[in-house]
């Protein structure tokens, strides 16, 4: 897919935290060219991915990948230094493609202002921008505006809000031109992934949280997290399967409102002696 008018071309899959770097080759292996990279606060998670790149572009020209790169930093005269420490941590990166103002509410004009400026002038190469959302109305002004490229916004079973406030708005909206990813996608499996399975129950598997994610039409994209390479495989496979249904995703959505409820019962009642 375009991001922007940059001339990015980049998977609907954006591979974020990894647990080993031959990871990221895999990924490449099957389709995926489009990386997620902390840079600040959450950086020694994403050391394999680092490491991953580092793998993948010693045999890859680096065109061939986008790299979108996120500070968390609040305090503009800090918040796009991590940036600069990133392009000196991975060899070959060059340059970054995306950057991405990380965890933002509304009303942060003044880290936007700094962001901005850093795309006109190219900072670190840089040919794009993005914004990953804690707050969906600031999110649709973004996206909806002519702001950004990109905007991670979370969606899953357990925070399915955003059916109801912002894709609905997306559509009135009509035509826009910044890609929507999700994050979170698999956001609530650890609570079904527990569950004992009764034969005529249907325990969603982690592909199926994927899934629910990409059923959604206003999703172009996901940020996904693997800790082994066969994962991939697995959730290229599971896309073949097509969309869930609207019942199978409402299931999802009430069957892990259930587990949550009863969960936090438990721990309310406290132990009994």
């Amino acid at each position: 897919m375009p991001l922007g008018a940059s001339g990015l071309q980049v998977s609907p899959f954006c591979v974020g935290l990894v647990s080993s770097a031959d990871i990221v080759p895999a990924a490449f292996e099957v389709g995926v060219n489009f990386f997620f990279v902390s840079c600040d606060m959450h950086w020694p998670l994403y050391q394999p991915l680092r490491e991953g790149l580092t793998e993948l572009l010693a045999t890859v020209p680096r065109d061939r990948i986008a790299v979108a790169a996120v500070s968390y930093l609040t305090q503009p005269e800090f918040c796009t230094m991590p940036f600069l420490e990133l392009l000196e941590a991975v060899p070959g990166l060059g340059h970054l493609d995306v950057l991405v103002m990380g965890g933002a509410y509304g009303g942060e004009l003044e880290r936007r202002r700094v962001f901005r400026g850093n795309l006109e002038r190219q900072l670190a190469g840089a040919r794009g921008m993005g914004t990953s959302f804690h707050d969906r109305k600031a999110a649709l002004a973004a996206i909806t505006g002519d702001a950004l490229d990109i905007a991670f916004v979370r969606y899953n079973p357990l925070h399915p809000g955003a059916r109801e406030d912002l894709f609905p708005a997306l559509d009135a909206a009509g035509e826009r031109a910044c890609l929507v990813y999700n994050f979170n996608s698999t956001r609530g499996q650890y609570l079904t992934g527990s569950v004992p399975t009764a034969e005529d129950m249907w325990i969603p598997r982690v592909t199926d949280y994927y899934r629910f994610a990409l059923s959604c039409p206003q999703v172009d994209g996901v940020l996904a997290a693997f800790t082994r390479a066969e994962h991939i495989a697995e959730l290229v496979a599971a896309l073949e399967e097509g969309p869930l249904s609207p019942e199978e995703e409402d299931y999802m959505i009430a069957l892990v409102a259930e587990i949550k409820r009863e969960r936090d019962a438990l721990a309310s009642a406290g132990p009994s002696f």
